[in-house]
């Protein structure tokens, strides 16, 4: 029922928080506003007014303060009970837009407790007292009883005071004016002041818990699955006083009070959201390393039996908070995390207030059409035709200007050029490797020569015909004949066929002057009619 009551409260000023401050600040940091400006920095300020120096003055920026609370844990040898809790405060001042320093107290309280029986605590004296722990020598720290077991348990309460450098990591932002997010990472050193006990026994009838940790050790199944089973009877068993101190290092270090105290260091992540212009909530963890193995009271391994030897690796504790912050401070901005620096660079770019622009000119002393303050080329000769720049025209790109450009379009695979502007071009590849000549037309229209069945000589029709084969040789010296004839399958049928061929060759030959070599002659079975002579080019 309490826990609900709470819940209930907590939800009602988050809601009430939520409402008070939804009106967000709008307002950003006005560089020409001298209210923020301080005494010392004004110089510089007066210096960027008149143009004299590139960069405003830093101005002057609110302090945080602020308190949190959250779960407080340590990691060492014993398991930590949860939830227990801590309180921290702080105060922050900003260095710049990225980095920022805090001094911050943290106060914790840290316990624990091992589900796990452990026998090798001879040299933990706190319990080795009440307990009967087996020693190197074959003996036991209670004579004449003997060994036990012990389940490890502390009441750890701890202080700190370290100074931290923070750093945000998202207030530059390029897209945008600002967020209302802040995420930082930082690291510190500081001081730790801790004080361990441990419940040893019942402190209103100073009876140890020997008979509780050996029902429990004789009579339970030691598995992870019953961890939470043994944790309860150790509970139940055990009162809640932690009276006895547990081990620490005495005077071999320094104290305040009954605490040990140590050089720590600290690393940080967090993220805040703006709920005003000066108010902001936090989630933070932060992770704490002392060079101390007691802080849970406990630095003794299980082996060797008998013979202790100390952990390895030292305690640390962790704290993760929910804070809430407040800017304090008057004639002052938002402190610069906040800020996006380049706010002003782009208020600039966009409308210029502070950009010194000249007075514009319009002469012309060359008359090229183009203003002296636009001229890229002020000593143009008269008359001479120039681009938009003012630069004399060079149509072709040659570096001839075109009035004294003697070939005003040179292509580029004919540059550089000379003085002229004249380029020597490359012979073209048709005239370094000319084609070869075509091959020449032959005619195709020599006349059939028909013999009478079973003759090979060659009467008058055939050798009219035959002049007509000439005169087209002799037309076209590089063309060549084939005499084709076509017999029967018979010996005898090839014979007359071959004596065919042969005449007409010869009488091309020997009668019209053809040669020899320009002209084959063929028998081919079947291929045509078999008194018939076929003339083909080849």
């Amino acid at each position: 029922m309490q826990t609900k009551k709470y819940t209930l409260l907590l939800t009602m000023f988050i809601l009430f928080m939520g409402s008070a401050f939804a009106q967000k600040s709008t307002a950003v940091y006005d560089v020409y506003d001298t209210v923020v400006v301080t005494r010392k920095g004004m110089p510089q300020q007066n210096e960027f007014w008149n143009n004299n120096y590139n960069y405003p003055s830093k101005p002057r920026n609110m302090w945080e303060v602020g308190v949190s609370g959250g779960l407080f844990n340590i990691f060492g040898d014993v398991a930590s009970i949860t939830p227990t809790m801590g309180f921290s405060a702080h105060v922050r001042k900003s260095l710049g837009h990225l980095f920022s320093v805090r001094m911050q107290y943290v106060y914790g309280t840290a316990k624990g407790l091992n589900w796990k029986a452990a026998g090798n605590f001879a040299n933990n004296e706190p319990l080795s007292q009440y307990y009967s722990a087996p020693t190197s020598f074959g003996t036991t720290t209670i004579p004449g009883r003997a060994a036990e077991v012990v389940y490890y348990n502390y009441k750890n309460r701890t202080q700190d005071l370290s100074l931290q450098l923070l750093m945000a990591v998202n207030n530059i932002n390029f897209y945008k004016q600002k967020s209302n997010w802040n995420i930082y990472i930082g690291g510190g050193f500081g001081a730790t002041a801790y004080e361990t006990k441990t419940n040893a026994r019942n402190e209103s009838t100073g009876i140890t818990y020997s008979a509780l940790y050996t029902d429990l050790y004789n009579n339970t199944d030691f598995k992870y699955k019953n961890r939470r089973d043994i944790l309860k009877k150790l509970k139940a068993g055990m009162d809640k006083t932690y009276e006895e101190a547990a081990e620490n290092h005495g005077e071999r270090k320094p104290k305040i009070g009954s605490q040990t105290l140590d050089f720590s260091a600290t690393g940080i992540i967090g993220i805040s959201y703006r709920l005003a212009k000066r108010i902001n909530i936090s989630l933070e963890d932060r992770q704490t390393f002392v060079k101390d193995d007691l802080m849970d009271g406990q630095q003794w391994q299980e082996h060797p039996y008998g013979d202790g030897v100390l952990t390895t690796g030292f305690d640390s504790y962790n704290y993760l908070s929910l804070g809430l912050n407040f800017n304090l401070g008057s004639k002052s901005v938002e402190p610069l995390w906040w800020l996006n620096p380049l706010d002003y660079v782009y208020s600039e770019l966009n409308k210029p207030k502070h950009q010194q622009i000249p007075k514009p000119t319009y002469e012309d002393a060359d008359a090229d059409g183009v203003i002296d303050q636009l001229d890229r080329e002020p000593n143009t000769p008269s008359g001479v035709g120039v681009d938009t720049h003012g630069v004399t025209r060079d149509s072709d790109g040659d570096g001839v200007p075109d009035n004294i450009d003697k070939q005003l379009v040179t292509p580029t695979e004919c540059q550089p050029v000379d003085a002229d502007g004249v380029g020597k071009c490359p012979e073209p590849e048709c005239c370094k490797n000319p084609p070869a000549p075509l091959a020449p037309e032959c005619p195709a229209d020599y006349p059939s020569l028909t013999f009478k069945p079973k003759t090979t000589g060659i009467g008058a029709d055939l050798k009219s015909l035959m002049v007509n084969v000439a005169t087209k040789l002799k037309a076209n010296p590089k063309c060549n004949i084939t005499i084709n004839g076509y017999p029967e399958a018979s010996k005898a049928a090839q014979a007359v066929c071959q004596k065919r061929v042969d005449a007409v060759k010869m009488y091309l030959v020997q009668k019209e002057g053809i040669s020899a070599d320009r002209i084959t002659t063929n028998c081919e079975i079947g291929g045509g009619d078999k008194d018939t002579i076929d003339i083909k080019s080849n």
